[in-house]
């Protein structure tokens, strides 16, 4: 039978350096990383739960506190950060000791894929042999993320948000390229469908043994931009099922308004620039938590509190 050998097995006999040159990837990367403060994975494993936006405002809100915030977009084929946090502008800049991130108006370092395509609306393209491609764009992907994390000089920072696709095998692949486990963030809608993609992604997590871990509901109600009414938008318990399933606490609860949408689309995320706003307060709430989430294994993923709590920040009712 033949012996498929592992990095750990290849030797200076073959030539092929390749040891070697995964070593000082890793190390590149580690040293980068060695100047942020904490990394925060914001995933969900199911698409259309509004991971972005999220992001985006979670970024904005931590600017708005005085925070140093970098966002990566993680998302290399349908990438949108860059927008939403209206970055545009020159070429990239390429220094000896790395890309230099372009800066939003709002104070967040930002990098994308979106930064790296001349046409604005262009798909992404491998390249790559013209058999059996589905082998080599993982390894181009995850070559790719790393890249982004170790040759960017994100410099000083507080917290880097990275924007994890959809798929419990990408959030796999950031868990296996960061030096230590990352603070994660659970995006969900309140539908059960939701919940039930999401639970995956949150067994994956346990596995990894991620020191931090916590729910962001999204789209929980209906605000009326009009009267300010709120409303059921999914019905069912879909978030409390998936805190009592997974044990975790809710450590944010986002409203459905459509403002919050349409203002980051256009590149201006409410949270930061109304942090006074319901969505603002909710936000700065879900920074605190992210503030105070311990940085070891020793307490279990869901942080202090009890499993399945709802410990999300609740905001005044509009008058």
């Amino acid at each position: 039978m033949r012996k498929i050998r592992t990095y750990n097995e290849v030797d200076h006999g073959t030539g092929s350096q390749l040891l070697e040159q995964v070593l000082e990837q890793r190390a590149r990367l580690q040293e980068r990383l060695a100047s942020v403060g904490r990394v925060v994975a914001v995933a969900s494993g199911k698409g259309g739960v509004g991971k972005s936006a999220v992001t985006a405002n979670l970024a904005g809100a931590m600017a708005a506190q005085g925070l140093r915030v970098g966002v990566l977009d993680a998302d290399l084929n349908g990438p949108s950060l860059a927008r939403m946090l209206q970055v545009r502008g020159p070429p990239l800049e390429d220094r000896a000791h790395g890309v230099v991130p372009p800066t939003s108006p709002h104070g967040v370092k930002v990098f994308s894929m979106e930064l790296l395509q001349g046409q604005e609306n262009a798909p992404l393209r491998w390249k790559e042999p013209e058999t059996d491609t589905f082998l080599w764009q993982s390894s181009m992907e995850t070559t790719a993320l790393r890249e982004f994390l170790a040759d960017v000089e994100w410099g000083e920072l507080d917290f880097l948000l990275v924007d994890v696709p959809p798929g419990t095998d990408k959030i796999r692949r950031l868990l296996e390229l960061v030096p230590d486990p990352p603070v994660a963030l659970i995006v969900s809608t309140p539908a059960e469908i939701s919940r039930a993609v999401v639970l995956r992604s949150i067994g994956l997590i346990r596995e990894a043994e991620v020191p931090a871990a916590g729910i962001v509901a999204n789209m929980t109600e209906y605000l009326c931009p009009d009267c300010g009414h709120r409303g059921t938008l999914f019905r069912g318990d879909g978030i409390r099922r998936l805190a009592e399933e997974s044990g975790l606490n809710v450590w944010a609860r986002i409203p459905f308004d459509p403002s919050l949408g349409e203002e980051t689309d256009a590149g201006a995320p409410p949270a930061g620039r109304d942090p006074e706003g319901l969505i603002g307060r909710a936000f700065a709430g879900l920074v605190d938590r992210l503030r105070e989430a311990p940085d070891g294994s020793e307490r279990g993923p869901g942080g202090e509190g009890d499993p399945g709590a709802d410990e999300s920040p609740r905001t005044e009712e509009p008058s």
